[in-house]
């Protein structure tokens, strides 16, 4: 990223890629909650409008999740926890982590890379980690989406991570476990160039003009920055991706049919269901995952080289 260690201490490719992994991890961790009650208020209402007059299950961020502990209770809002490291640990480490050495090779070793540069860098990222990381994508989607309520007899339609794995390979074959890649590279290279371009430059000027140190003060409000800028731009791609994912076999004709069917049946609000959740949760994680990955690196250079 701009600015980044002082250059005694610059990290090399493999310390980046394992911090921006460690990294994203630790920001799952801190907002998976956020995560599983986004997912909530954008499935809701897929299957059948509400009937008139009822009003919705699950309403607002703090709703939702107030919602889940009362009636499944509070381990459920880590459902698809483990799956979701998983991603972290193939995904971010991809798009994060080899943004600077794409960045650096996009710009044939450059100390100033255009807007487009890193533009380019950001999607080629994003496409590259989705191709590693989309089957733990779709299992962690479909567990925060499943509805477990014991007292009722509700079955959960997974018992485990890896049952997850190994029931949509048997029923759906490997093509399910890539379900909606397509779509999640667009939303990816969307969000990749969204988050870390935004974060990239609104560091490098702040750097630049003298306004803060590279310290955390700068990285919490770069990330702030970044997070609420991914959300405006991703929101309407992030719920058909939700949607299509967490769809049974048949249910929609594609991707792009999903979205169809959401805009006749529900307007055009669908695209921003669960928008607050959204913000919420990509704020806190850009700033835990930026701040994190900025000291995580620092740390790793300053062991390596004691």
């Amino acid at each position: 990223m701009a600015g980044g260690p002082t250059s005694d201490l610059a990290p090399g490719a493999v310390v980046k890629v394992s911090s921006a992994g460690a990294a994203g991890c630790v920001a799952d961790l801190v907002t998976f909650p956020l995560d599983t009650a986004k997912v909530r208020l954008q499935v809701q209402g897929e299957s059948k409008a509400l009937p008139k007059g009822q009003k919705a299950k699950y309403r607002g961020v703090f709703g939702t999740i107030i919602t889940i502990v009362r009636t499944e209770g509070p381990r459920n809002l880590y459902n698809g926890l483990l799956a979701g490291l998983h991603r972290q640990m193939c995904f971010a480490s991809v798009r994060i982590g080899l943004y600077d050495t794409m960045k650096q090779l996009y710009a044939h070793r450059s100390e100033n890379p255009g807007l487009g540069t890193r533009l380019l860098a950001g999607s080629t990222t994003g496409a590259m980690a989705v191709a590693f990381a989309q089957p733990t994508d779709v299992v962690k989607v479909r567990f925060q989406a499943q509805i477990h309520q014991p007292e009722n007899g509700g079955v959960k339609r997974y018992s485990s991570t890896t049952d997850a794995y190994r029931t949509i390979a048997r029923d759906e074959g490997l093509r399910g476990l890539w379900k909606g890649c397509l779509l999640n590279i667009t939303r990816n290279a969307i969000v990749n160039c969204s988050e870390l371009v935004t974060y990239d430059i609104i560091k490098e000027q702040i750097l630049k003009n003298k306004l803060m140190t590279d310290n955390m003060p700068c990285h919490f409000t770069a990330a702030f920055a970044a997070g609420f800028c991914t959300t405006v731009v991703a929101s309407p791609v992030d719920v058909v991706k939700t949607r299509f994912m967490n769809s049974v076999p048949g249910q929609y004709g594609g991707a792009v049919n999903c979205g169809l069917t959401m805009l006749l049946k529900e307007g055009p609000s669908a695209f921003y269901k669960g928008f607050m959740p959204s913000f919420l949760r990509l704020g806190s994680w850009n700033i835990v995952m930026f701040v994190s990955y900025e000291q995580i690196q620092r740390a790793v250079v300053r062991f390596q080289r004691s």
